[in-house]
């Protein structure tokens, strides 16, 4: 029988973008592990499927822990006892302990397979991060069969540089028949079980509470917001670092009863369905899943302009982009004025997602390994 290994530095990251791809390899005959920091606890509602073993590995994020040395010589460890014919390496830190740790085994045969969710360097990044990051993906590339890519500004400049073979795909995939369009009635109905006014102008953001994602930007238009949109509401979905700063700006600003922090929710899709318009202000994204997902379900975005959003959002025809704060509003007020526009948005952007499915990708991950 076959067998695949997959890692990544915390398993949280398998959990939320890999388990289709582990079904398919399970469907395909294979025998499945994965390695990775486990980290389920802090991530309500996830859970490890489709894999027949689990190996705790303690990588950390920061290259400069000690714990990676760990990683390193468990890993080496786990590859000398187990042969792999395929290793699918993930997330910056676990890309590189698993490349380093796979050299003997690759001269034995295994094929490994580094997915880049989005490199640290990119039009418009900190200088920093060129002098950094660039040289460190550069030469690790080397050490791996295939670079997968899921941006175009990743895969032109990864295919012009790097020493090995790199492709594109449309992302790690989104669920196309979890996240769906809903008619108005589902959508009344959930929004009555999730305790939301019928009438109101609900706008969602989703992920993490952390500077990057930049919720507080968003927070700060909610005065204007709520003087031009009658009932307008303002969900933000995820927990994190700066939930108390955001709780406190709330405060300061008097808008307690037009933002709801919700935490992490699992069933994201329910929000997603029951809202009007997703937004997201991050300054950094690979590509962002909760931007599919809101196109899939036919919910008009507002973004903010960065690497990952340019490559799901054309500005005026699948969403709005910006990075001008009065840009930014402006568009979301245009979108409950303008009902032809939202329809019209809607459905282009649904037209444009669905290539980014689950059911889309993994066709191209087995042309890939094919």
């Amino acid at each position: 029988m076959k067998k695949v290994l997959y890692t990544a530095t915390v398993l949280s990251h398998i959990c939320q973008f890999h388990l289709p791809y582990l079904k398919a390899f399970k469907e395909n005959g294979y025998e499945v592990h994965v390695a990775a920091k486990d980290n389920l606890a802090e991530k309500n509602g996830l859970a490890l499927n489709y894999a027949d073993k689990f190996f705790e590995v303690p990588f950390s994020r920061s290259p400069k822990s000690l714990q990676n040395i760990k990683a390193l010589k468990q890993l080496k460890k786990l590859l000398k006892e187990e042969y792999y014919d395929l290793i699918v390496c993930n997330t910056p830190m676990g890309g590189i302990i698993t490349r380093m740790a796979a050299k003997k085994t690759r001269k034995k045969g295994t094929k490994v397979v580094y997915m880049a969710h989005g490199f640290h360097f990119y039009k418009g990044a900190p200088k920093k991060n060129w002098l950094v990051f660039y040289p460190i993906e550069k030469h690790f590339a080397k050490k791996c069969d295939v670079v997968i890519t899921i941006t175009d500004e990743d895969y032109r400049f990864a295919s012009q540089k790097f020493k090995t073979k790199v492709v594109r795909m449309h992302g790690a995939g989104v669920d196309g028949e979890r996240h769906i369009f809903v008619g108005i009635d589902e959508k009344l109905s959930i929004r009555d079980e999730l305790g939301i006014n019928r009438e109101d102008f609900v706008c969602l953001c989703v992920g993490e509470l952390n500077a990057n994602k930049n919720q507080s930007q968003i927070v700060a238009s909610v005065p204007k917001l709520k003087e031009k949109i009658e009932g307008f509401k303002l969900i933000l979905a995820g927990n994190g670092k700066t939930k108390e700063d955001l709780e406190r700006q709330i405060k300061e600003l008097g808008v307690e009863k037009e933002v709801v922090l919700v935490g992490y929710q699992p069933k994201i899709e329910r929000y997603v369905r029951a809202c009007d318009v997703v937004l997201s202000a991050s300054k950094r994204e690979g590509l962002p899943f909760n931007v599919v997902e809101a196109m899939l379900a036919k919910k008009p975005v507002v973004v903010s302009e960065n690497r990952g959003h340019r490559e799901l959002v054309k500005d005026g025809e699948t969403g709005f982009m910006t990075n001008d704060i009065k840009q930014f509003e402006d568009a979301i007020i245009k979108l409950y004025k303008d009902q032809e526009l939202y329809l019209d948005i809607a459905e282009k952007a649904y037209s444009y997602a669905k290539a980014y499915t689950v059911q889309s990708t993994i066709e191209e991950f087995r042309s890939i390994l094919e």
